[in-house]
């Protein structure tokens, strides 16, 4: 027969390997989420860095600041314009390869 404290210490040594599984998992999805931040933060002093040659670019090329501003906000709004579509256009195809996948599966089975 076991002992009782025997079965208390499976059970605790069961909790802690549990618990120390999920801190290591956590750990590292905080490792990633700070690696995919510095990667982001790099993108946006990139994006400012090239908005800031572009408004002067379009400053030069424009009599009126007030129309280069105009000039950039368009484009800006363009460029978020573009990344929405990119971004559905990728969900769709994700969308249609899954019912191909389907579809192929359904036509194995029969």
């Amino acid at each position: 027969m076991s002992k009782p404290e025997d079965n208390g210490s499976t059970v605790e040594e069961a909790a802690f390997d549990r618990l120390e599984s999920a801190v290591v998992r956590l750990v590292g999805e905080l490792q990633d989420a700070q690696r995919r931040i510095d990667e982001a933060e790099g993108r946006v002093e990139e994006v400012e860095a090239r908005n800031s040659e572009m408004v002067g670019l379009v400053e030069r090329f424009t009599e009126n600041p007030a129309d280069a501003q105009k000039i950039m906000g368009r484009l800006t709004s363009l460029e978020a314009q573009n990344e929405d579509l990119r971004s559905r256009l990728e969900r769709g195809r994700e969308g249609v390869e899954r019912m191909i996948a389907r579809i192929r599966f359904l036509e194995n089975q029969g």
